[in-house]
């Protein structure tokens, strides 16, 4: 008979979270023990609920993509300065006080210790299907532990739940790499080949695993091309996923069945409940965006692509259409007009005047500048929160996760990339190379949250670009939060 012993501290040590439950638990007799999958299955069902935090308040997606080559958010005057924490992101000036790195910090242990929370409390298995749920949180939990160590670098690795330590030291993230491929690769035969897309499977514990091959080199300081290739093949030979003949595709609403998608983050605009929200087009969009979709709620009038990378993207690129530039119209045809730009017309430029636009620039540099992003399709009537899943995995990526595997072993990638480029109806490539291929790779991740692992692993993170100097190496990994420290001396060492 298992007993449960919350072990509130360990929590308290990790995650700076205001509300703690430290309610001791004598044993749970037998009888409550779930007898079937339908009460194995609502035991797993927590783990799941913070990915869905990790596109807003959650931070991850912040500290990806901002600190990178391919979005921005500017300062309008007032609007969006928010004590600048949106400028340190960019500018790689960040502390272990930043609102983004807490966040991130707090909800990646919470979705780990939850994990292990359910693999405690899932009853002993007995037969290969048995062992299927526990499969699926140890390897969900390897998937937040993979953020862990890409985000942080060495970290607390605790797997258990009854037993994990008050004040744990860190351990070395090579070390826990070791664990996590050993632990994905014991549980692939477990689970199931196929499921809907917001559940572990075979394809999403290959993707997982091609990731860490993929950085490999990053964490541990020896590459493992070869290793990421075969993952890569796993999921390419399943033939259980294709590429959808529009680029756009894998982001429409209703993309729970994408033959593209492997994994993703379930979203509803209508049930938020105790979840995240994806609410990532409210801070793209222009104040009067609304009126383009027929849109319940007004935009915020906030985030924009770089018009450096904006400008990667050729003419015939049918990825480019993920943007909103130029003359805007609504719902109903009519020319757009920004009084707050004093009556122009609503003409958003791809050019962004300053990082902090005050005063001293025009209404119009302010309000209308940056192309904004529509990747993720805004149906007519969309409301404040989108029902589109957000794609953690996808074939897109994999494909082109495969070509840089092979051009790291001096092979040629070549089919792989056109593949890509191909269906986004852009000029084929030959002799692709590895700075070719990370052009590619922005273009067609871009808004997904992988820029800023991809620049690291391609030695470009620390490079200047558009209002951001060059950077130190100690930038590619982000600090251990200071509230997390103040609770446990031991994260400071």
């Amino acid at each position: 008979m298992k007993k449960l012993i919350y072990t509130g501290l360990a929590i308290l040590f990790l995650i700076s979270c205001t509300k703690l439950d430290e309610t001791v638990y004598s044993e749970i007799p037998s009888s409550e023990y779930p007898e079937n999958a339908e009460q194995a299955a609502a035991l797993t069902v927590p783990p799941y609920t913070h990915l869905s935090w990790l596109l807003d308040w959650g931070g991850w997606w912040f500290a990806q993509e901002l600190p990178s080559d391919e979005i921005v958010c500017p300062t309008r005057l007032t609007d969006w300065d928010d004590g600048g924490k949106w400028r340190v992101l960019h500018q790689h000036t960040w502390n272990n006080e930043t609102e983004a790195i807490i966040g991130m910090w707090d909800r990646l242990y919470s979705g780990a210790l939850d994990c292990n929370e359910a693999i405690f409390l899932l009853p002993e298995p007995n037969s290969d299907e048995t062992k299927k749920p526990i499969a699926k949180m140890e390897i969900l939990r390897s998937y937040y532990y993979y953020l862990l160590i890409d985000n942080f670098g060495d970290v607390p690795f605790i797997t258990s739940f009854a037993d994990a330590p008050a004040q744990p030291m860190k351990t070395d993230r090579a070390v826990i790499f070791d664990s996590l491929v050993n632990t994905i690769e014991r549980n692939i035969k477990y689970l199931p080949e196929v499921t809907t897309k917001y559940d572990v499977s075979k394809g999403m514990a290959y993707s997982l695993l091609a990731k860490l091959y993929l950085n490999a080199e990053v964490y541990t300081g020896i590459p493992q091309w070869g290793k990421a290739e075969m993952a890569c093949d796993f999921i390419i030979d399943s033939l259980n996923y294709s590429l959808e003949s529009n680029a756009l595709g894998p982001f429409k609403t209703l993309n729970e069945n994408s033959s593209e998608n492997i994994f993703t983050i379930a979203f509803d605009e209508n049930d938020p409940g105790e979840r995240g929200e994806f609410n990532l087009h409210m801070r793209t969009l222009h104040y009067n965006s609304n009126l383009t979709f027929d849109m319940s709620a007004g935009p915020w009038n906030g985030f924009a692509a770089m018009e450096d990378h904006y400008n990667t993207y050729s003419e015939n690129d049918t990825r480019k259409s993920g943007f909103l530039v130029g003359q805007q119209y609504g719902f109903d045809g009519e020319k757009l007009t920004d009084q707050g730009a004093e009556g122009a017309d609503l003409i958003l430029n791809p050019h962004i005047a300053a990082l902090n636009m005050n005063a001293t620039y025009t209404p119009i540099e302010i309000r209308l500048s940056g192309a904004r992003v529509v990747k993720f399709e805004i149906a007519i009537g969309a409301k404040q929160r989108l029902s589109n899943d957000f794609p953690i995995f996808r074939y897109g990526d994999i494909l082109l996760m495969k070509a840089e595997a092979m051009i790291n072993q001096g092979e040629n990638g070549d089919e792989f990339v056109n593949m890509i480029r191909s269906r986004a109806e852009a000029d084929i490539w030959s002799g692709v190379g590895l700075d070719l291929l990370l052009e590619e790779r922005g273009r067609e991740m871009f808004w997904e949250g992988h820029r800023r692992q991809d620049l690291i692993r391609f030695g470009q993170f620390n490079k200047s670009w558009w209002e951001k100097d060059e950077s130190t190496s100690d930038r590619n990994i982000f600090p251990i939060p200071q509230s997390a420290i103040d609770a446990n001396p031991n994260l400071g060492i």
